[in-house]
């Protein structure tokens, strides 16, 4: 938690608040709050309304200084991105005028040993970005290893995910593994490292954590929530850290901004029209100042896009990758 008075600065803060073009009299929903860098960026313009939206109560809870601060400007609530739709008419509101996310795990919470996020520091291996559902822990503990396999791979493109699962499944055969240090110790014998490279244990924690906050279901749900309530001319702005989230964001976009696929055999009725406007043919990213101040932000990328007057496009369906419901019961 930042002390009072410290200005959390997002990574990309300054191009991601350009983008969105905040006006006066303007309705912004940012989607994942923190450390409220965004909303006071957002707020620094007179006139704007902003719905702050998190997961994490922590987070909730120390913006409420803003939220007085803001003069009735900034409404703060706890739930998921993804259902930032039904937030939204809760607050009476049918339609806004731009939605920024900064997708991932925030700092504040890597930098909290209690919360498990970080092999760095001991702690429990928790995880959790909000206060329901299991830890990592329950999922270390529940998971056949063929799953855990799968949920390394898939999410953390591990290499080694098997070598990995087998490991993690002999040694709690021994002792549950609860804190975060007993697992990285073990994935420290099975996954090697040469000096300067990353540690070994990152792509691991980084999958069973998107996979504990099922996090890339939630970016699915809530790009496609942001089309449903952005307004013609609202912009969608989001940051990602990693490749899966990116992958994600890219491909929304793109294929919302360009017609249906052209087949000869479909009347033209059919195809679908664009309900974006690419505003970043390729995605910004931190220049050298911003990376040597905050070496988190090198792997940073930015796309944004302006919502047309289309109807918004059918919702994809999720891919068929390992779900927390079904790997939690055992089927």
């Amino acid at each position: 938690m930042n002390p009072a008075g410290t200005r959390h600065v997002p990574v990309l803060g300054r191009e991601a608040v350009e983008m969105l073009s905040p006006r006066d009299g303007g309705v912004y929903v940012d989607a994942t709050f923190g450390a409220g860098g965004y909303s006071r960026a957002i707020l620094d313009t007179a006139g704007t309304r902003v719905i702050g939206i998190d997961r994490d109560r922590s987070a909730v809870a120390a913006g409420f200084d803003l939220v007085d601060r803001s003069g009735g400007r900034l409404t703060l609530v706890e739930d998921r991105f993804s259902n930032l739709a039904e937030i939204c008419a809760g607050q009476g509101l049918d339609a806004v005028d731009g939605v920024v996310m900064d997708v991932g795990v925030s700092s504040m919470q890597l930098d909290e040993a209690d919360r498990g996020f970080s092999f760095r520091l001991g702690g429990p291996l928790d995880m959790r970005m909000g206060h329901d559902g299991p830890t990592a822990a329950d999922v270390i503990a529940a998971a056949s290893e063929a799953d855990l396999a799968n949920i390394i791979y898939i999410f953390g493109e591990e290499r080694h995910s098997r070598g990995v699962a087998r490991a993690i499944v002999a040694a709690r055969k021994e002792a549950p593994i609860t804190t975060t240090r007993a697992l990285a110790d073990i994935i420290a014998k099975v996954v090697w490292s040469k000096p300067g490279e990353i540690h070994p244990a990152t792509r691991t924690f980084q999958a069973l954590r998107i996979f504990v906050n099922e996090e890339l279901d939630e970016l699915y749900l809530a790009l496609s929530a942001a089309e449903r309530v952005l307004k013609p001319g609202g912009r969608l702005v989001v940051v990602s850290f990693h490749s899966l989230e990116d992958r994600i964001v890219k491909n929304f976009m793109v294929e919302r901004s360009k017609a249906g696929g052209g087949s000869r055999h479909l009347p033209e009725v059919s195809q679908a029209v664009p309900s974006f406007t690419l505003l970043t043919k390729r995605p910004v990213t931190p220049d050298d100042a911003e990376i040597s101040a905050n070496p988190r932000a090198r792997s940073a990328k930015l796309r944004a896009a302006e919502r047309t007057a289309a109807p918004p496009h059918a919702a994809n369906a999720l891919p068929e990758w390992p779900t927390l419901a079904r790997v939690m019961k055992g089927g």
